[in-house]
């Protein structure tokens, strides 16, 4: 299904300030926030819809690619099955706008706008916890793009109870701490205070009898493999999401988000400068003054570089287009092949003879650069 605008889920004009877009961002994510619709799968997608939203338009940079590009300029941001790379998780975004310490499905900065300590879902269900995932990949990995299959070890729906916490045959009944209110009154002096329910923890519920397997969580721990497809131009630090990968929900609720972050093994021989490839090849003596062909390796194959005759060590030539792929879509940096002269070792009697008659041979115009540094110099060494 194609991606909304983004100025379209916010509800903002395109030229909109910041103060304006964020105040559209926390209206929104007020409204579809899963503690506020628990049992509205739709309205969970919503709010990771504004978080994505948000995080583009509220800095600049991005907003700046996606007015030029719109949704392409993040299209290499990640792979299959919902993976956006440096995505940010949309609950801590809802916690770092409104400047709370919750954490998950939100909790006490909750309370702040539904006044918390009201009656619970009756289920128990609650979102799982997010997992994050630290994966080595090779540099060409890196550069080309690959898929990889991970195994971790995590909560998982408890396959005795399918995840509602309850053994087979049994459900649920009122709580009696409560009377299914969720709520219970304790008098302190001349204070009256509510507070959630001890029993059932707000929910007005509680277990018949309680799985065996999980003890009424719905969950177990369990082995279980994801198949990640990294995009081609990563590097090390970027994180990739794979919804709904993290931990189960607790009784039915919704999975958590797997967070993988990304580092890259070093090559033995390419460096990287962004979207650039550099490359260091030795050249023979002769190929330097004479001039040639040069074959250098790139990371698809081999190329030819044409060698000027009196090329200097140091040279750098410039492959456009064989460095990396832009992972936010801005195209494909260079490859920078940096010749270095190497100088003849280990020479025979015979070829040490050569060489010298070859020097007798040269004068000063042989060396332009040797003249010109010692014509400098003269005076210090008089």
């Amino acid at each position: 299904m194609a991606k909304r605008d983004f100025y379209e889920v916010l509800e903002v004009s395109r030229d909109a300030g910041a103060d304006e877009i964020k105040k559209a961002y926390r209206k929104k994510a007020v409204q579809f926030h899963p503690d506020k619709n628990p049992d509205d799968a739709s309205a969970e997608e919503k709010f990771k819809e504004v978080g994505e939203a948000y995080e583009v338009l509220s800095d600049d940079q991005k907003r700046s690619a996606y007015d030029q590009m719109g949704h392409a300029a993040f299209e290499q941001s990640g792979g299959g099955g919902g993976f956006h790379g440096g995505a940010v998780d949309p609950f801590d975004l809802f916690n770092q706008v409104f400047g709370g310490g919750a954490t998950g499905g939100g909790g006490g900065i909750f309370e702040q706008f539904f006044g918390g300590g009201g009656r619970r879902d009756p289920s128990g269900a609650q979102r799982g916890s997010d997992l994050r995932y630290d994966m080595e990949i090779d540099f060409d990995e890196a550069v080309l793009g690959c898929e990889k299959k991970i195994t971790l070890t995590k909560l998982a729906e408890c396959d005795s109870c399918d995840g509602n916490g309850a053994s087979p045959g049994s459900g649920r009944k009122r709580c009696g701490t409560c009377n299914g209110q969720g709520q219970v009154v304790a008098q302190r002096g001349f204070f009256r205070m509510q507070q959630t329910c001890p029993s059932c923890e707000g929910m007005g519920q509680v277990l018949e009898k309680p799985c065996r397997s999980c003890r009424g969580s719905g969950r177990a721990e369990k082995k279980s493999k994801v198949i990640l497809k990294v995009p081609a131009g990563v590097d090390t630090g970027t994180r990739l999401r794979s919804a709904n990968n993290g931990e189960a929900g607790v009784r039915g609720g919704g999975n958590g988000d797997l967070y993988v972050v990304l580092h890259v093994r070093p090559h033995e021989i390419f460096d990287r400068d962004e979207d650039d490839l550099i490359c260091e090849v030795p050249i023979s003596f002769i190929t330097a003054a004479l001039g040639g062909e040069l074959k250098v390796p790139t990371m698809t194959g081999s190329a030819s570089i044409k060698i000027p005759a009196g090329t200097q060590s140091g040279t750098t030539f410039r492959l456009k287009g064989r460095g990396v792929k832009s992972i936010q879509g801005y195209g494909t940096g260079d490859l920078n092949v940096k010749v270095n002269v190497e100088v003849p070792a280990k020479l025979n009697k015979e070829q040490k003879a050569k060489l010298q008659e070859f020097a007798d041979l040269c004068g000063d115009d042989v060396n332009p650069q040797s003249k010109s540094f010692f014509e400098k110099a003269k005076n210090l060494f008089s």
